[in-house]
């Protein structure tokens, strides 16, 4: 690891019982009307989404005030996602219904892009929505430097992922993709326990400078843009504890790997580079059939430069 990696590891890395409720509090009222935007893209989340929410507004909306928005954003989900949102205490808005006049796509990055449109706070802090026992530490941790150093402007969690009953076993993309890609091309990365982790605060400011990979690159993209953008010094972490969701199975995260490895191929080269695809495997009834998936290579563009932000933002 390089010297400059670990003195980073001994100034921006916290422990998310390192700020107090107390402290927070008061370094939100500090802070003059910088809003804190949570946000939770879902897409048939109906099981955890719920207690998600309630737990949000229990304890960072109405015990300390520290949290000013609260936005499911749902990717078409087919259950209960919407109305088990809305009935917690989320605003609920359809990812189609944000920027009509540009046809969405499928990915997990393409709802994060458009959040911008429908938050106002200064800090959008992103929440996945599949989350089990979860605690407010992960909001509030991650949203306490922002609050309370302003050289700060991108904030990662860091947790034990365990897989079922064994810990430290989850993450498998970061461990077999994300992680060799980092220290290998972007090694002042290298000290960030989950770098795909989905679970992050970020200044509008820098947010709004960035293009987003529409699909599951979405992570590794804005931490290695950022890292450009703004310097390592300007990017911490914050333990939160140990993630607990719902798993891939093996074939999902074949085709998360290959879109993490392409938005790091864009990065390395911008040069001209084919369309790629991912075949897959399952057996049948007759052998293994062959399933094809394009990989997910479209990126959306700074949201500064998107006429409707820019008025929104004006007004």
């Amino acid at each position: 690891m390089l010297e400059e990696v670990e003195r980073w590891l001994t100034r921006r890395s916290w422990s998310a019982a390192d700020r107090t409720p107390a402290n927070l509090r008061a370094a939100a009222n500090a802070a003059h009307g910088t809003g804190v935007s949570v946000v939770l893209p879902a897409l048939n989340e109906a099981e955890t989404v719920g207690d998600i929410v309630a737990t949000i507004r229990r304890e960072l909306m109405e015990k300390i005030q520290l949290v000013d928005e609260l936005v499911v954003i749902d990717s078409g989900s087919t259950d209960a996602t919407a109305e088990v949102a809305r009935r917690a205490g989320a605003r609920v808005v359809h990812r189609d219904a944000i920027l009509p006049r540009l046809p969405a796509v499928p990915g997990k990055g393409e709802v994060l892009w458009r959040s911008l449109l429908v938050t106002s706070g200064d800090i959008l802090c992103f929440i996945d929505a599949d989350l089990k026992d979860f605690s407010a530490d992960f909001v509030s941790g991650i949203v306490g430097p922002l609050l309370t150093d302003p050289e700060v402007q991108f904030v990662k969690a860091m947790y034990d992922r365990p897989l079922g009953e064994v810990a430290g076993q989850g993450g498998r993309v970061t461990e077999l993709v994300a992680r060799p890609l980092l220290n290998l091309h972007w090694p002042l990365l290298a000290g960030f326990v989950q770098p795909l982790g989905g679970e992050y605060a970020v200044r509008r400011s820098l947010l709004e400078r960035l293009p987003f990979p529409v699909g599951y690159g979405v992570e590794l993209g804005l931490l290695v843009d950022a890292l450009h953008t703004v310097g390592l010094d300007a990017l911490a972490q914050v333990d939160v504890g140990v993630r607990v969701h719902r798993h891939q199975d093996g074939q999902a995260l074949g085709r998360m790997a290959a879109a993490i490895y392409r938005t790091a191929q864009v990065r390395l080269s911008r040069g001209h580079l084919v369309r790629p695809s991912l075949t897959q495997f399952e057996r049948g009834p007759r052998g293994f059939v062959p399933h094809t998936y394009p990989v997910d290579t479209q990126e959306r563009p700074p949201m500064r430069e998107i006429e409707e932000y820019a008025a929104r933002r004006a007004a």
